[in-house]
Parts: C-alpha cells; sequence; structure tokens
C-alpha cells in the first residue's frame, strides 16, 4: 500500500510538472500590428503604425515566467500618407538604411493572479536601446477556434520620448513623447 502511494505521489508531482511547462507561441503578423501615437503642434494626435513584425513569446502560467521576443520592420511603417511615411524612414527619424529593424527583449514578466500585467524590457531603436516597461491589457490565452491551437494575445503599451532615440527633430512642437502600442496575437508552436 505504501508503494502504491510515493507511486502516486510522484506520478502526481510529474503530471504537475508537465502542465507547468512553459509554451513557445510564434506571433502572428497578420494580427499583430504595432503603432504609435503623437502630438502634431498640439492640433491633433497623429497614428501610424508598423507593417510587419515577427518574434516569440514563451510563457510560463502556472510559475508565471516568460519571455517577449519582437522585430518590427522599421522600413513597414506607414503613415497613411507616402511622402510622410517616405520623411520618417529619413535620417532625423527612423533612419531606416541604417537601422532597419526595431526590437525588444524582455528581462522580466509580471503577472497578477493569471494574467500577465506587465513586461519589462529593452527597447532597440536607431541602434539605442532603453528599458521601458509595456503594460499590459486584455490578456487572454484560450484554444483558437480556427487553427485549432492554443494562442494568446493582449494589447501592451508604453510611452517613450523620441529623444532619447536620436529622433527628436521638431520637438517640443511635434511631441517628444510617443505611446507605443502593440495589439499582438500569437500561436502556439
Amino acid at each position: 500500500m505504501r508503494k502504491q502511494v510515493i507511486t502516486l505521489a510522484i506520478l502526481s508531482a510529474l503530471g504537475a510538472a508537465a502542465l507547468a511547462a512553459p509554451v513557445t507561441y510564434t506571433i502572428d503578423p497578420t494580427h499583430t500590428m504595432p503603432r504609435f501615437e503623437y502630438s502634431h503642434f498640439g492640433y491633433s494626435t497623429q497614428l501610424s503604425r508598423f507593417d510587419k513584425v515577427s518574434g516569440k513569446i514563451v510563457l510560463d502560467r502556472e510559475a508565471k515566467t516568460g519571455t517577449v521576443d519582437i522585430e518590427i520592420d522599421a522600413k513597414s511603417v506607414d503613415t497613411g500618407y507616402p511622402v510622410f511615411t517616405g520623411h520618417l524612414q529619413d535620417e532625423d527619424f527612423f533612419n531606416t538604411e541604417k537601422y532597419p529593424t526595431i526590437t525588444f527583449k524582455s528581462d522580466s514578466v509580471k503577472f497578477k493572479g493569471d494574467k500577465l500585467v506587465a513586461v519589462k524590457g529593452n527597447l532597440t531603436i536607431k541602434g539605442i536601446t532603453k528599458p521601458v516597461t509595456l503594460k499590459v491589457s486584455s490578456f487572454k490565452c484560450m484554444p483558437h477556434p480556427m487553427v485549432k491551437k492554443d494562442a494568446c494575445g493582449a494589447n501592451a503599451t508604453t510611452v517613450v520620448k523620441r529623444s532619447d532615440f536620436n529622433m527628436g527633430k521638431y520637438a517640443p512642437y511635434v511631441s517628444d513623447e510617443v505611446t507605443l502600442t502593440i495589439p499582438v496575437e500569437a500561436i502556439a508552436e
């Protein structure tokens, strides 16, 4: 009887460990569209986006750990107006010829209960790396109804200063503070 209890305890522990295994998710580029907004001379809030993004998210929701690794194609910036899009790709702003990618690599994740609420890490734009905290809202993981795999999605937001990334031209008239929002969906591998 004692041997059966020990065997059952070992099997239970192995089953719990299997449940706590990290899951790797691949970012869905068709449902992940990083965008940024800023004040334009105080007249209006301008909104632009990036059309190409890739990356991986690893989450262990039981252990409340994970990593986020996102790469944004800076050349895919889209303002909705080709002349202005080209202007943002010039040296004064993203300088996409020299710095074609923007990256975010996490240092840590923070959960509140079962919900991911923040991701701390390093944002690199134009070869300059600064620490940022992405505040996470609308976090949800569930089986994806179309692809029949587990999936997670969230909105992550932070505020950065353009001047911190050598992109401060026209500040303060065009706001130095920029809100970066990353609505993300990712599918389990």
